[in-house]
């Protein structure tokens, strides 16, 4: 599952749009996010794992990695 795809099932999940996301992100880095650029990164493959990371915890969550 690509990351886009899951992005949106997690805000789905926690009630979220991706405006208010937006605005979290920008609240939790001190640097400026819209939605249009937040939906530009993600469908440019683009965003960085520290951005990633931090729309996790946002969202509740953490990135973990797991041998397979």
């Amino acid at each position: 599952m690509d990351i886009k795809t899951q992005l949106k099932i997690l805000t789905t999940l926690k009630h979220l749009s991706m405006d208010e996301l937006a605005r979290k992100l920008s609240e939790k880095t001190s640097k400026i996010y819209t939605p249009a650029m937040l939906y530009g990164k993600i469908n440019r493959d683009t965003i960085s794992f520290t951005e990633c990371q931090n729309i996790a915890e946002i969202l509740g969550y953490k990135i973990e990695f797991r041998e397979i």
